[in-house]
């Protein structure tokens, strides 16, 4: 009985310390390191403009203007819902899901003005397995670029410039290919453009 007690005794003390190493001091250590090393990126990676929160860049929006650059498209709930984040659960044989890409092509090449069979980037027509990819590849981003620069009246180049600055390189450059965030990209150009407004207005 002695030694039952004694392990017993044992096994309460371990879970408890365990408890409050495991549940309460190591949490509060990672999240005062992120708070101090990174405070940006442990809060969300939140983007404000004007001092409200215009989103997050780790979260895809649904742009749909034709002065803005399309992110993916989305199956997170009714699209880009990051409290409904997944994807569509469709298989590669799934009729559903062959005729939504075809329409997404068709789409596609309409809204840039490709021709009827132009290439069309893979993750221009297919959603995510998040459906909140923020990134768009490079390749999907200059075939939008023409359309982004008519419409708001820029030059194709000083468009081009804000999508090389709007890619992020693999971390390191290891593994992976450059995305763009189209967040960080639509929210430049509309600085840019308002910019180009304001200077058109002065005397």
């Amino acid at each position: 009985m002695k030694t039952f007690l004694k392990e017993l005794w044992t096994s309460i003390i371990a879970t408890v310390v365990l408890c409050v190493v495991v549940s309460g001091f190591y949490p509060v250590l990672i999240w005062g390191i992120g708070q101090v090393l990174f405070p940006h990126q442990a809060n969300g990676s939140l983007v404000e403009r004007n001092g409200q929160i215009v989103g997050s860049e780790l979260l895809a929006q649904g742009f749909s203007g034709a002065k803005y650059f399309h992110p993916r498209p989305s199956a997170a709930g009714t699209g880009y819902d990051p409290l409904n984040s997944g994807g569509s659960n469709l298989g590669p044989t799934s009729q559903k899901l062959i005729d939504g890409i075809k329409a997404n092509v068709a789409q596609y090449r309409q809204e840039n003005g490709l021709s009827a069979d132009a290439a069309v980037p893979a993750d221009a027509v297919t959603a995510s397995g998040s459906g909140l990819d923020p990134h768009i590849s490079l390749q999907n981003a200059q075939l939008q670029i023409p359309r982004v620069a008519k419409e708001r009246g820029l030059t194709e180049e000083v468009v081009r410039a804000q999508v090389t600055k709007a890619t992020d390189k693999p971390l390191l450059g290891l593994g992976g290919d450059p995305g763009v965030n189209v967040l960080s990209l639509n929210l430049a150009l509309d600085a840019l453009t308002l910019k180009s407004g304001l200077a058109e207005k002065k005397p």
